[in-house]
């Protein structure tokens, strides 16, 4: 279907002018596109209480931004959140002309399933999030588009053209982020649908800030430049949420919130009155000093996600810099512990495999960091090497440390595709254990109960310590460390010495793929985990000699 002319709109429609002597005239139309929106917040068939409860909390902010400005450009649009819980098959949109979906790596298989699937129906599919960032190479075989960072330029480009492009998809990207977003009133009506899904809390997307000001060489926004977005957009945006619930939560999606602490928590006081909307944001523990523990209390934030990392590095982001080790597990726990006379919830994030880690201290540390502050519900992520996120990647790929892990395991838990620098496989499996079975124990879960301040966080910490984030966790951990020992071939995958995918991770993403399994393209299980190495590679002998 077609609509007025526009001038700057690709397109052609050719007419006979019924003279004598009949030319051709070029005019310029915008198609009216049907777009579908696909933000995958799960990597496959879930029914597990979290989520149930939680999933639907756990929406992107891209996703309704691409709707808004899909529309903005004449465009209709539906957007689909896919928690795990629906029926995918069902859910898929029918009848449209593109696809955008957005995933995590985690969810980068199932994303794949999904466009093959439409392709095959002649849809013109389009990726964006974290994975189209991290592993453009192999995005690009199985979809017509890959964005990476993406404004509403680059989104033009591809609606305007909407064609399908095989076997290779088009690489499109700005070259920063955007520096302004639509805000939650003019998303509010591809947001308020998905919150509906969410049976009893209810928080909201917002974002006040892009990058981030620290260089942690592991991290996707390590390089990123940091901005703040429109705080009058942002003042608009809290004022707006007070009529749509009583008491709304807000999780903060920065990737450090408060950076600019004063002129942030100014906005907040100047747009609402104080404790009536609840906050929840990641930030960095060397913000948290007690006058800014006072002013985020007054101004209803009720949970902070800090990362503690490592005892042995990254002191910046815990103002425990000049120690390590013993010292900064005491520091840092004492400093918790002042924060959680202020907070209700802390989330206290690590990281396990840093080279900086040997022995068993690090992992023993985390154990008395959980004795001395019961309150903190500790939150566990393997290293992982995200294709070209982060400087540090490339120095993996060039030591040879790469493992070609499935996409689909790279959620913090199943695998980790760096091998350690200073344990072998087994060991650093017997420590994770230790470590998870003492912060998940009934003795650790009760403490962390009995300690916290409120029923919330109390429930909140209970469902997560018994659910895949903790239980679930051990069980898959104490699995991995059997097979290391009795199955072959699975830990010559492990060291690198063969190439064959365990039978072990293919069963679990078939099933979590459900009936989306067939629908995966053949291949597509496999990726080139040194991509990025080869790129920057060719790259430099495509340069010019210097002089030349």
């Amino acid at each position: 279907m077609f609509s007025f002319p526009v001038i700057s709109i690709q397109g052609k429609c050719d007419l006979a002018s019924g003279a004598e002597n009949d030319t051709i005239t070029e005019i310029k139309f915008m198609r009216k596109l049907k777009i579908g929106i696909i933000d995958l917040l799960h990597n496959g068939v879930s029914k597990t209480l979290w989520a149930r409860v939680m999933r639907a909390n756990m929406s992107s902010i891209m996703p309704t931004a691409i709707a808004c400005w899909c529309e903005e450009q004449g465009h209709e649009v539906k957007l689909i959140a896919y928690t795990g819980l629906e029926d995918i098959e069902k859910e898929l949109p029918r009848d449209v002309d593109m696809v955008f979906i957005s995933s995590f790596t985690q969810a980068a298989q199932m994303a794949y399933a999904i466009s093959n699937r439409l392709r095959k129906h002649n849809v013109v599919t389009a990726l964006g999030g974290p994975h189209a960032r991290c592993y453009p190479q192999d995005a690009r075989k199985y979809f017509d588009y890959v964005f990476g960072f993406t404004n509403k330029e680059v989104l033009k480009q591809a609606l305007d053209e909407c064609a399908q492009h095989r076997p290779y998809g088009r690489h499109l990207r700005a070259a920063l982020q955007p520096t302004q977003l639509p805000g939650v009133r003019e998303r509010w009506k591809f947001i308020e649908p998905t919150l509906k899904k969410a049976p009893f809390l209810k928080i909201v997307p917002m974002i006040g800030s892009m990058g981030c000001p620290y260089s942690c060489s592991f991290c996707i926004d390590s390089e990123i430049p940091y901005q703040t977005m429109d705080f009058e957009v942002i003042k608009d945006d809290l004022r707006f949420l007070l009529t749509k619930f009583k008491h709304p939560t807000v999780a903060w999606h920065d990737p450090n919130f408060g950076v600019r602490f004063d002129e942030m928590m100014s906005v907040i006081e100047d747009a609402i009155p104080p404790n009536s909307i609840d906050f929840i944001a990641e930030c960095s523990m060397s913000f948290l000093s007690v006058p800014h523990l006072q002013r985020l209390k007054a101004n209803g934030f009720q949970a902070l996600l800090p990362g503690i990392e490592s005892w042995y590095e990254l002191g910046h982001k815990t103002k425990a810099g000049k120690y390590k080790g013993e010292e900064r597990m005491l520091s840092v726990s004492a400093h918790v512990n002042q924060v959680m006379e202020y907070i209700p919830y802390f989330q206290a994030n690590f990281i396990f495999g840093l080279d900086s880690d040997e022995g068993a201290e690090p992992f023993e540390l985390i154990k008395r960091f959980i004795d001395h502050s019961p309150a903190a519900f500790p939150a566990y992520s393997l290293l992982t090497s995200f294709g070209q996120a982060a400087p540090l990647n490339l120095q993996y790929q060039r030591e040879g440390r790469l493992l070609p892990f499935p996409f689909h395991t790279l959620n913090n838990h199943l695998a980790m595709n760096v091998k350690p620098k200073n344990y072998t496989w087994i060991q650093f499996y017997d420590h994770l254990i230790d470590v998870a079975e003492h912060s998940f124990s009934w003795k650790a879960i009760r403490r962390r109960m009995s300690h916290s301040s409120t029923f919330t966080s109390q429930w909140m910490n209970f469902i997560r310590a018994v659910s895949n984030e903790g239980w679930g966790r051990i069980r898959i951990f104490k699995q991995v460390r059997q097979l290391l020992e009795t199955d072959r071939e699975f830990r010559d995958f492990f060291e690198g010495e063969s190439n064959k995918l365990p039978a072990f991770y293919h069963n679990i993403i078939k099933k979590d793929l459900g009936p989306m399994w067939e629908w995966l393209p053949e291949g597509a299980l496999v990726h080139d985990e040194l991509a990025y190495m080869k790129e920057v590679e060719q790259e430099a002998k495509s340069r010019p000699a210097v002089g030349s």
